[in-house]
């Protein structure tokens, strides 16, 4: 792609944050080697900046311990970083009452969700009670509350699942026929903030006008936690679960937000057990990291790299780009990809097309990607950048595809 091909609208993004960008993408340190291949794989897993390795490290080597388990220095110290990482994603969350909402730790968003559906949704409903599952979203945000389902069907009540409708059109939610399809014995609506596949943030704010101020909603934040602002003053929703190595933190960190108003107050049940302290100090690094970054800026970056792969992506009439397709033109005013992109080749295979990308130096995803049943039936390669990515990267992919045809 040459200069005077660039797609408006991305072109003053990227002189505008170049510095910026060029900066933060110098703090992380297995992208120093310039002739590595590009990571496009952060819908699955985010690299780790200096800052968040350098506040593990030192916790290991001077501070660790058990936290709430004793009187002495480490382990009040650890006491009370666990305790800021909580306090930090209330934060970051823009929450409206953090004196009376829950912060629990968890290895990531699919415990998150799980311990809604095992410790928390069984106590809400009752026989003959519905939920909406949103089954082309990832598993993860379908499987618990299946199994709630059973569990509860073990015990005589019987829950009805009512599936998310979706616009076929573009993939997102369709809140008018949601709004049509519920009633008075709805009582939780799981959804997605960002969809894993189509890249498609799912206004989740028309949800709670679909389903009324008595549902409680449960929202997987795992593609928006650390990629874009995510207030859930303005979403109005009672749970948010999220994965931390999604979010510049270490694997095995996650987090389950929940606002304590609709139905029964959540406490986990049983023991608890020992935390992931490294895990946690490693979270708070990250998010301190996101926030000095600017979380706004990181999500124009983003959303720029997806505009200028989905633009050339367009004019490759060999591909086929999945969800919305009147966002594919830059002149379009439909909403924009949030750094996820999802396309097949009209003829080779996912997993061959995926092999080819990294012979070329490129790690992307080449799969189903862990869709429900509603979802995709065939496999995609999927592009997924952060804010260390660069358009230069997007030029080559676009390069390499554009040579097969």
């Amino acid at each position: 792609m040459t200069p005077t091909d660039e797609p408006r609208g991305t072109e003053a993004t990227f002189r505008e944050l170049r510095s910026w960008q060029q900066r933060l993408r110098a703090q992380f340190p297995i992208l120093a080697d310039p002739d590595q291949a590009a990571y496009l794989d952060n819908a699955a897993t985010s690299q780790k900046p200096q800052a968040v390795l350098d506040a593990t490290t030192a916790y290991l080597s001077t501070t660790n311990a058990n936290a709430g388990r004793g009187s002495y220095t480490w382990a009040n110290r650890t006491t009370e970083l666990v305790e800021r990482t909580r306090d930090r994603i209330k934060n970051m969350l823009d929450d409206p009452s953090p004196e009376s909402s829950h912060v629990l730790l968890t290895s990531g968003a699919t415990e998150a969700l799980r311990t809604v559906a095992r410790d928390w949704l069984p106590l809400h409903l009752r026989d003959g009670d519905e939920i909406v599952v949103p089954f082309a979203d990832h598993q993860a945000n379908i499987l618990p509350w299946q199994e709630t389902q059973d569990l509860l069907a073990r015990q005589g009540v019987r829950v009805r699942l009512r599936p998310m409708p979706y616009q076929l059109s573009s993939g997102d939610y369709d809140h008018r026929a949601l709004a049509a399809a519920v009633g008075p014995r709805t009582r939780f609506v799981a959804v997605t903030h960002v969809h894993h596949v189509y890249g498609a943030d799912m206004n989740i704010h028309r949800i709670r006008q679909a389903v009324g101020p008595d549902a409680v909603i449960c929202l997987d934040a795992s593609q928006s936690i650390g990629h874009q602002p995510v207030s859930v003053t303005d979403l109005d929703v009672d749970f948010v679960a999220f994965s931390g190595h999604k979010a510049l933190a270490l694997p095995g960190t996650g987090a389950l937000w929940s606002r304590q108003v609709r139905g029964p107050r959540f406490r986990p049940q049983g023991w608890s057990g020992t935390p992931n302290t490294a895990g946690a100090v490693s979270l708070l690094a990250a998010l301190d990291w996101l926030h000095d970054a600017g979380i706004d800026r990181i999500e124009r970056w983003t959303t720029a790299l997806a505009l200028r792969l989905t633009d050339a992506l367009s004019r490759l009439d060999a591909f086929h780009v999945l969800g919305c397709q009147l966002s594919l033109d830059t002149a379009s005013a439909t909403q924009r990809r949030q750094s996820i992109v999802t396309f097949r080749h009209r003829s080779l295979t996912s997993s061959d097309l995926g092999f080819v990308l990294f012979s070329h130096g490129f790690m992307v995803r080449s799969d189903n990607h862990c869709q429900g049943s509603a979802g995709e039936k065939t496999g995609s390669v999927r592009v997924s950048t952060h804010v260390y990515n660069t358009p230069e990267e997007i030029d080559r992919l676009v390069g390499v595809l554009a040579s097969l045809g």
